[in-house]
């Protein structure tokens, strides 16, 4: 098949782009390195869009929440990754968590029955010198086209580390120690895990931490930064002893009824909590949230299994660590994505510098809506910047500071000011806001087939 677009790599943003190309009627090659006997250092399987780090897609609330407005925004535009992650849901309170497996192969699947949509098990080494192209290779893009990259681009790439959680197998999990409980009871269910620690345990279980034997790095990643949103718990532990009880091992809001007395009926909080969010459909592997670490996987069970409930852990998978990489976007793209210096290839996706699953893909919609208008002629306007895909999209492409730019989460300072809105009504004002002016936005869109 003769392509109209060539898309290089099927991970979250490349398959939604392939999704929005594909459904409109566009000849779609989509190329994925996993398959061909090639893999990169975090991925376990070949499917497409797999999940590599945690297995949620953060916070689901339209209403309040920056994320869950990108959610609804993309649910809108008849995202491919939202209706996969709808259909693989499992329980996280407010949050949208999935089971991989299931979202993976739902993905797959949607794109397989596109009869336009071609997905080739293919390794690509070098930018293509002409054709419409989306690199969409993520954070892990190989040695190979990562150099390719960087040639064209006149620039080196920038990088940091991300790290990957521990899963645990539930029924390894003591629950006469452990309880289920959402924070402040939020959701309709009780969707976490708690392991309770007094102060003694917390104080050992923070100084094991420093004292871990941890992953050696090797000479090119020793100047690396960390990003925030992935930061390994033992480099949080480094930056203070109540650094964790303040971040993933916050014990507020969470009442551990095996310390229930008279005078506290519910129970008690603890000094520090650990959580266990459910990680597949049939909730027989939860993941520790927010422990992903560069620990070494000895030191990591024996560790982890100090955790109150977690004496007999059995773990499905262990942390790791990998250097994610991403273009300087402000600098290196137009406002449609485009290199500058070869405007045949767009990028999309977390090599563009956003960070999360749901910016991934939001990126890779856009992409592919982009694409599809370039194709017919069209011209493209941007989703308005009072939007979450808009605020997205302008931080990436200009807004943020070129010299100091890092990877970023879709939040609420993106989005342009609301000086006569208290401060405490703002995130309701700013998603009203933004579900007025999508709407005019999503009519001006490219039609599908």
């Amino acid at each position: 098949m003769t392509q109209d677009v060539h898309i290089i790599g099927g991970g979250l943003a490349g398959s939604e782009a392939a999704w929005q190309l594909g459904r409109r009627g566009f000849r779609v090659r989509l190329s994925e390195m996993r398959g061909t006997g090639e893999r990169s250092p975090a991925h376990q399987g070949d499917g497409l869009a797999e999940l590599v780090c945690s297995n949620s897609f953060r916070s689901d609330d339209h209403e309040k929440n920056a994320v869950g407005l990108l959610h609804e925004e993309m649910r809108r535009c008849d995202s491919l990754i939202m209706s996969a992650a709808n259909k693989a849901q499992v329980p996280a309170g407010s949050a949208l968590a999935v089971d991989r497996d299931v979202f993976s192969a739902e993905v797959e699947a949607r794109l397989s029955a596109l009869p336009n949509v071609e997905i080739v098990r293919e390794r690509v080494d070098t930018l293509p010198d002409t054709g419409t192209t989306i690199i969409a290779t993520g954070p892990l893009t190989a040695d190979s086209l990562a150099g390719s990259i960087g040639r064209a681009t006149g620039a080196d790439s920038l990088a940091f580390f991300d790290a990957i959680a521990p899963i645990v197998y539930r029924e390894s999990i003591d629950m006469d120690v452990c309880w289920m409980a959402s924070r402040w009871d939020k959701g309709e269910t009780k969707d976490y895990i708690n392991c309770p620690m007094d102060k003694e345990q917390y104080l050992a279980f923070h100084q094991a931490l420093l004292d871990g034997e941890k992953t050696a790095f090797k000479e090119w990643e020793s100047n690396t930064p960390y990003f925030d949103g992935c930061m390994p718990i033992e480099v949080m532990a480094e930056r203070g002893v109540e650094t964790l009880r303040f971040g993933p091992m916050k014990p507020v809001g969470l009442d551990n009824p095996h310390w229930a007395t008279e005078e506290h009926p519910k129970g008690r909080w603890a000094h520090a909590v650990v959580q266990l969010r459910q990680d597949n459909k049939l909730g027989t592997l939860w993941n520790m949230v927010g422990f992903q670490t560069k620990l070494k996987h000895a030191e990591q069970v024996r560790l982890f299994r100090t955790i109150p409930g977690l004496e007999n852990a059995e773990f499905a998978r262990l942390g790791g660590l990998h250097r994610n990489t991403f273009i300087n976007s402000p600098v290196l793209l137009d406002r449609q994505l485009r290199l500058k210096t070869a405007p045949h290839v767009r990028f999309a996706g977390q090599i563009t510098g956003c960070e999360g699953y749901v910016e991934s893909a939001a990126v890779g919609l856009m992409a592919g809506l982009m694409t599809a208008t370039q194709l017919v002629g069209g011209d493209w306007q941007a989703p308005p910047r009072t939007t979450a895909l808009g605020a997205l999209l302008s931080h990436i492409t200009g807004d943020a500071e070129a010299e100091s730019y890092q990877p970023m989460n879709v939040n609420f300072g993106l989005f342009p000011p609301l000086h006569d809105v208290k401060k405490k009504q703002r995130k309701e004002a700013y998603t009203e806001r933004a579900k007025q002016e999508i709407v005019p936005w999503l009519e001006s869109l490219t039609p599908a087939a």
